[in-house]
């Protein structure tokens, strides 16, 4: 319940703020991770970021429309295309950073950083449980 609200609520600050880049709160992410990978199929980010390969498309749409993103042809394999920042994607990549930043200083009033950081090792020990149960899952089907 909390975690579902927490999200809901950081998503609402992140979508006020990054208003005026025309991204979305659903968007910021994949840019951030293809400024920090690029050249990374849309594939392999899906799978980075733990998201669908429908939403991944739909994000990269996007940010492609926006002129945040572009697709190359992979050299190695011309049936896949692989991501890179555009010029502009460059150019908003600090102000996103900055926002993001922001954001999260302010979330984190009253906690000193030794709670902070075993607040994120639980989370990612809770998300790396979910993940694996939904990966035994889909083992099932």
């Amino acid at each position: 319940m909390y975690i579902s609200a927490i999200y809901r609520h950081m998503q609402i600050l992140i979508s006020a703020q990054l208003q005026p880049y025309r991204i979305g709160s659903g968007q910021y992410i994949f840019l951030l991770t293809i400024a920090r990978k690029e050249g990374i199929s849309q594939k392999a980010l899906s799978e980075k970021l733990l998201i669908d390969k429908t939403t991944t498309a739909k994000a990269i749409k996007k940010l492609e429309a926006e002129g945040y993103v572009k697709r190359e042809t992979d050299p190695a394999d011309k049936r896949y295309s692989l991501l890179y920042l555009t010029e502009s994607g460059r150019a908003v990549l600090p102000k996103v950073q900055a926002t993001l930043h922001d954001i999260s200083r302010k979330s984190r009033t009253g906690m000193d950083d030794e709670e902070y950081k075993l607040m994120l090792s639980l989370l990612k020990k809770m998300l790396n449980n979910v993940s694996e149960q939904v990966r035994q899952r889909e083992k099932e089907l």
